[in-house]
């Protein structure tokens, strides 16, 4: 098993509040797999992905990648398993205004042992064209592609996107996710998509739906339905 994560649980405190946000959530994705977390707001799904990108610990619970425990990483551990294992990509693209795209492109490029090659990353994105260009410069899409670039230059195992077509209209959606499509065919990258839009979840291998901080269905596709013919 790639991912496994066992009896997770995650509270946050604010005065004399005390929040359950994850209540014993355990999942498991296999390597090359595309799995999409869905549930309204508040329900934990980004409190999840932020655990499993160790951008937040647990409070109990076990997070396992490659049979390497996570969950108990100290701060320079969880740095390196992050550089190392992990690609974000969010709904807003977070890109650095004053540099061109094959700059915030090398951004990651340069922090990476295993670098995939640019050249052939801005070609495969659609953004040879567009590398000397500023982020201002970009539509929307175009923009979302430089993200992902970003975080494919790292050749990651897991990529982690927030929302990834939440801020797109519907055509520039679903360019975005055949696109994803298209990465997780080329490079066998395993991907875990929180979202809203339930159409997505025809075109991935697994499907985890939470309510509540808790998992309340969890199934695999038998078929699934390509990008370019989803409906919503």
């Amino acid at each position: 098993m790639f991912l496994e994560i066992k009896d997770v649980e995650k509270y946050y405190e604010s005065g004399t509040t005390h929040t359950q946000v994850l209540n014993k959530v355990s999942v498991s994705i296999e390597n090359g797999e595309r799995c999409v977390i869905l549930g309204p707001s508040g329900s934990g799904k980004s409190t999840l992905l932020n655990v499993i990108g160790g951008l937040d610990q647990v409070d109990s619970g076990t997070i396992t990648i490659e049979n390497k425990e996570i969950s108990k990483l100290k701060s320079k551990e969880l740095s390196l398993y992050r550089r190392d294992y992990v690609g974000f990509i969010f709904q807003f693209y977070n890109l650095i205004p004053n540099l061109t795209v094959r700059e915030n492109i090398q951004v990651l490029e340069f922090l990476a042992n295993n670098p995939l090659n640019i050249e052939e990353l801005l070609d495969t994105l659609g953004l040879a064209e567009h590398k000397n260009k500023f982020p201002s410069q970009l539509s929307g899409g175009q923009q979302q592609r430089c993200a992902i670039a970003r975080a494919l230059v790292k050749n990651p195992k897991l990529l982690l996107c927030d929302e990834p077509t939440g801020a797109l209209d519907y055509s520039t959606s679903i360019e975005m996710l055949i696109l994803m499509e298209q990465i997780n065919e080329k490079f066998g990258t395993t991907m875990l998509i929180v979202t809203h839009n339930t159409a997505i979840k025809d075109m991935v291998h697994k499907v985890i739906k939470i309510k509540d901080g808790r998992v309340v269905e969890d199934y695999r596709n038998d078929t699934l339905i390509p990008a370019k013919n989803l409906e919503w």
